[in-house]
Order: C-alpha cells, then sequence, then structure tokens
C-alpha cells in the first residue's frame, strides 16, 4: 500500500499537508525524478524530493544496497574509525545486514528495519549469496568439485554450493550460509590464497555496475522481495 504524497511530505515533520499540496503546484516536488502531481502515491522504494533535497517520513523504513570498499568495517561502533555508519554519513540510524571483512569488497544491505535483518540473517532461510574470487595460483580441474561437496572448516563442513570458474585463477561462489571468513577458509583448506573477494549479488539484490563507495536505495520491487522472502 502506497501513501499520498501530500500525507508522505507532512510525516516528514517538514510541512502540514496544505502546505505540502502548495509545494507540489509549485513544483518543487519530485519522486523518482518526475514532478509531482497532487494526488499521487508513493510506493515503498521510490525518491520523493523537495528542492532536489530527498525527504523521509519519520517512520519510514530504508533500505539501502552499497558497493563497500576496501578498508571499512560493517560495524555499527563509532569508536572504530573504519566504521561503516561514518562511511555512510546519514543522520539515520542505519545499520548492516551481515558483514564482509574488512579486506572484502563489494555489494552490503543497510536497513533501519531491524525485523528484516533478524529474517534476513537466519541461518536456515538459505539465502542465496554470490562472490568473485580471484586466488594466488592457477586453479586445478579438482578445486570445483571440492568446493562444491564441502570442506572441513571450523570443526564442520560446510553446505554444498555452486563454483563457476571464470578464469585461470578466478571463480564465482554461491553460498546459502555464511560462516566465518567462510571462503577464505575453504579456499585456505584446499592450498589456496584468496587475493581478492568481492560480493556481487545478495539474493535478488545485484552489485551491477556501482563503483566501490557508491550506494543507493533499493526499488520497490527488490524491497518486496526481501520481505516476501521465507
Amino acid at each position: 500500500m502506497g501513501v499520498r504524497i501530500n500525507k508522505y511530505i507532512a510525516s516528514s515533520g517538514m510541512c502540514s499537508r496544505r502546505q505540502a499540496d502548495e509545494l507540489i503546484e509549485a513544483g518543487k516536488v519530485t519522486i523518482d525524478g518526475i514532478p509531482a502531481q497532487n494526488g499521487a502515491v508513493v510506493e515503498d522504494g521510490m525518491i520523493v524530493k523537495i528542492d532536489d533535497k530527498e525527504i523521509f517520513p519519520e517512520d519510514k523504513k530504508i533500505y539501502i544496497a552499497l558497493n563497500k570498499p576496501l578498508g571499512i568495517t560493517c560495524t555499527t561502533d563509532r569508536r572504530d574509525p573504519s566504521n561503516i555508519i561514518d562511511f555512510m554519513g546519514l543522520d539515520d540510524r542505519i545499520f548492516p545486514v551481515g558483514r564482509l571483512d574488512k579486506n572484502s569488497s563489494g555489494l552490503i544491505l543497510l536497513t533501519n528495519d531491524g525485523d528484516i535483518v533478524n529474517k534476513l540473517l537466519r541461518v536456515e532461510n538459505g539465502h542465496e549469496k554470490e562472490y568473485a574470487v580471484r586466488v594466488n595460483r592457477k586453479i586445478e580441474p579438482d578445486f570445483k568439485g571440492k568446493m562444491e561437496k564441502g570442506v572441513k572448516i571450523l570443526g564442520t563442513t560446510t553446505l554444498p554450493c555452486t563454483v563457476n570458474i571464470t578464469g585461470t585463477h578466478t571463480f564465482n561462489i554461491i553460498l546459502k550460509q555464511g560462516l566465518n571468513r567462510q571462503i577464505r577458509r575453504m579456499c585456505d583448506a584446499l592450498g589456496y590464497k584468496v587475493t581478492k573477494l568481492k560480493r556481487i549479488r545478495f539474493m535478488d539484490i545485484t552489485l551491477g555496475d556501482m563503483k566501490p563507495g557508491q550506494s543507493r536505495y533499493l526499488t520497490g520491487k527488490e524491497i518486496k522481495s526481501l520481505k516476501s522472502s521465507d
């Protein structure tokens, strides 16, 4: 269910609904870059701006995709100078969904929706995460089979996964679990060292062409997919 544009603006605390109508009539309001009309409905994932400044209702849930650069830590602890919250520089209280270690890059989701974070992080949900990986030596013919079958790390055997070899030293891997430094440990166990690791997909959300450090708000379709996941 969407929200009428004047109610959406008023709920941000910026002005009344009547004043919001006046701003709309003056052409100062856009929805996804298109001038808004009175009576328009704002759906999840749409971006509303007044005079080119994005606004949010006080209770609006925020869902962001970030291409995390190397050196940024997925922690909300502001005492860590490399924390992801200060890197984002938003006034809203947000937190990352899961983590990528400091020496890995790529797609990380951030949100202020605690319910969906708990839902997505439950291991039993088995959500797919895809990574592009480079290792320090030529990949042997038996590497794919061993990785896909499961590797003994941290006192357990990893769940079956999917590996696609993309080059002499590179491969993509799709996991449905998230053990600590899992891919690096799996490669170590088979005699390889990871030299580059980048997450390129989380469920249906892809990194796309975002440059390191770039972020975007999720689309309505992406948010719906997250919320409907089991």
